[in-house]
């Protein structure tokens, strides 16, 4: 497995492209994205799970019933959620882009991020779709991860290849998610391709297994968003034996998506609405794998947490709070608590009790970026990681006028 770079550009047979339609006002911001593939590939997804949803995800929906796709087109500024025109606004999205591609339009995957409620004008889409196809290229991974971002101020993109069967193959994605950020299913826009032949079923399955211990193990902010999907294509150019069942061939597949999902997961936490600090939770210890995820989850939701992140304050009673408090079946007097970081690691919670500790240390190691979490619950062998950041004053201030 090796970090390699390109993005959804990486794999054999998939271009990308991004720019500036007209949807936003800012003419900097890239506002339309589109990843293709030179030939037919099969597809899985996965959706969010709040019961608005928006009339991009029912559309592609029905257009991946097969396990098939060709082309991605994604638009920012405007999520086309709650329109009354909604689902006829994305179908014509489908049909303008597979018109100029001359391709079939159920082979599209259609999405939309940004503004709830905002009637979306097609004409700037129906304006750009040509610009958009002719500036396709192997090397704008980086202008489609541009296209699809909202509040985002980094760009989310990695890949890495792999071998199967003794045939290289390459696995990429581009990810956007700042806000609205909150398990279960999707929590953010992600679009992974790969060159590797797998059948849709295998895909669907490697999808829906891996989101379980990465994207739905990542929050912000607590509130799932309506447009939430993250879509895998898969084209098969490089020609590997194909994955039909399990086996070292889908085991290595899975290593090598689960590698890209967690750095996106990492990406997308670390970059939180006015966020400054990237949190990583691990439990360990537990007497099962879903009191490990909900101890690690309750943690990295606790807005009083991502508080005392924020200022580098190691109140550590915060985090021995989420605990007693997730619903999980958990021993409180045998919990251990750590916090670690480039600085340093350091003991503050021992049996449930706090220890004497370093205040100057323990304020050295949280003024890292990037700062662990780390608790024992000493009652078994199972463990979980959740991803989350801090929470300061200018979440609020990016949410308090977003619309307006």
């Amino acid at each position: 497995m090796k970090l390699i770079p390109g993005g959804v550009c990486a794999a054999q047979g998939f271009l990308a492209n991004g720019i500036h339609c007209g949807i936003r006002k800012n003419k900097s911001k890239r506002d339309l994205a589109l990843i293709f593939s030179e030939v037919p590939a099969t597809a899985a997804a996965v959706y969010t799970t709040n019961l608005v949803k928006g009339a991009p995800l029912a559309v592609t929906r029905r257009h991946l019933s097969d396990g098939r796709a060709q082309a991605i087109i994604c638009n920012s500024g405007n999520a086309n959620t709650c329109n009354a025109n909604g689902i006829e606004i994305a179908e014509q999205m489908s049909a303008l882009l597979a018109k100029e591609m001359n391709i079939d339009a159920e082979n599209v995957v259609v999405a939309s991020t940004g503004v709830i409620g905002q009637p979306l004008n097609l004409e700037p889409i129906a304006n750009g779709i040509p610009a958009l196809v002719q500036g396709l290229g192997n090397n704008r991974s980086a202008e489609a991860a541009e296209g699809i971002m909202t509040t985002d101020t980094k760009l989310k993109e990695v890949a890495v290849s792999f071998e199967i069967g003794g045939v290289t193959c390459r696995l990429g994605g581009i990810a956007k998610g700042s806000g609205m950020i909150h398990p279960n299913m999707a929590t953010m826009l992600v679009f992974i391709t790969t060159d590797c032949a797998i059948s849709s079923e295998m895909l669907q399955k490697a999808l829906s297994s891996d989101i379980r211990n990465t994207f739905n193990m990542v929050s912000v902010d607590g509130d799932t968003s309506t447009n939430d999907m993250v879509t895998v294509l898969a084209n098969g150019m490089a020609k590997n034996p194909c994955i039909s069942e399990e086996g070292d061939g889908f085991a290595t597949f899975m290593k090598a998506l689960n590698t890209v999902t967690v750095a996106l997961c990492r990406m997308i936490a670390g970059d939180g609405e006015g966020a400054t600090k990237l949190l990583e939770c691990k439990v360990d210890g537990a007497k099962d794998e879903a009191t490990a995820k909900t101890v690690a989850k309750s943690i990295i939701c606790s807005s009083l947490t991502k508080a005392a992140m924020f200022g580098a304050d190691a109140n550590w009673g915060r985090v021995f709070c989420a605990i007693g408090y997730s619903g999980a079946d958990v021993d409180v007097n045998r919990v251990d608590v750590r916090f670690r970081s480039a600085k340093g690691e350091i003991l503050v919670c021992k049996d449930g009790a706090g220890v004497d500790f370093s205040e100057e240390l323990a304020k050295q190691i949280l003024l890292e970026g990037e700062i662990e979490i780390l608790v024992s619950l000493n009652s078994g062998d199972a463990c979980a990681t959740a991803w989350g950041c801090d929470l300061t004053y200018d979440y609020v201030k990016i949410n308090g006028d977003y619309r307006t």
